[in-house]
């Protein structure tokens, strides 16, 4: 993914990797970082830091850092005056061994936040439940997606794929290895440039009917019949997550 306005980019940097940031970090900025998991990982990080000093050791903003053994999880944590603060985990790991990734992190005036998010639906969907997507489109967007999958296969039933620089509203499965007909047709496009936005996704017996902050959208008929094995959401790409809410 490119984005428009990069004030810094860095290609096939050698790890570890080490770089100043032009300028310092900003509320509204992102940092994108994409990259492939090796094989027989057992943890990587990434350290958004005031210097690179050793003695001492150099305050650390954000400590992010994807674990692999035992419990997998993702371990955040700031470094001040060399010493560690109070750990936050988040027991999801949305990454995979030998696998590729994209991970963004937000700046806020309070604090960072990050994607891909993936979170588990427990015993999968059912008809007449609701998801609730609340957020913020970034600055500078190229897309985001959505996705309602199962944990145990690559099968996406439901792939939402909105592209701010096209208008192009994109839904689609993926299913036994392949794409399937792409579904384009819309009113009108609900997403702006750093606008906020609530997204309501409502599954029915026979398809998916989603909303844009009140407004009906479109319907998307079910291609994966057994709902119950749909039991996980992903979201990634250029926005700020809010709030998620099934129910």
């Amino acid at each position: 993914m490119s984005v428009a306005n990069a004030k810094h980019t860095v290609l096939d940097p050698v790890i570890p990797y080490t770089g100043p940031i032009p300028g310092g970090l900003h509320p509204g900025e992102i940092i994108i970082i994409q990259g492939t998991v090796p094989p027989e990982a057992d943890r990587f990080q990434v350290d958004l830091s005031s210097g690179c000093s050793t003695k001492p050791l150099s305050d650390v903003a954000l400590h992010f850092s994807p674990r692999f053994s035992d419990s997998p999880c993702v371990v955040c944590n700031s470094l001040l005056q060399e010493e560690w603060g109070k750990e936050e985990t988040l027991h999801q790991l949305p990454y995979k061994r030998g696998a590729p990734f994209e991970t963004i992190i937000l700046v806020n005036k309070n604090g960072f936040k990050g994607l891909p998010y993936k979170g588990s639906i427990l015993k999968g969907l059912n008809p007449a439940q609701h998801i609730t997507i609340k957020g913020q489109v970034s600055m500078y967007p190229h897309s985001f997606t959505v996705n309602l999958c199962n944990s145990k296969t690559e099968n996406i039933a439901l792939h939402l794929n909105p592209r701010m620089k096209s208008g192009v509203f994109i839904r689609n499965s993926y299913l036994d290895g392949s794409w399937g007909q792409e579904e384009r047709e819309l009113p009108f496009f609900p997403f702006s440039p750093g606008e906020y936005f609530e997204m309501l996704l409502l599954c029915q017996p026979h398809q998916f009917k989603l909303a844009v902050n009140g407004s009906h959208l479109f319907e998307f008929r079910h291609r994966v019949q057994d709902l119950s094995s749909i039991d996980q959401l992903e979201i990634m790409g250029d926005l700020e997550l809010n709030d998620v809410k099934l129910w």
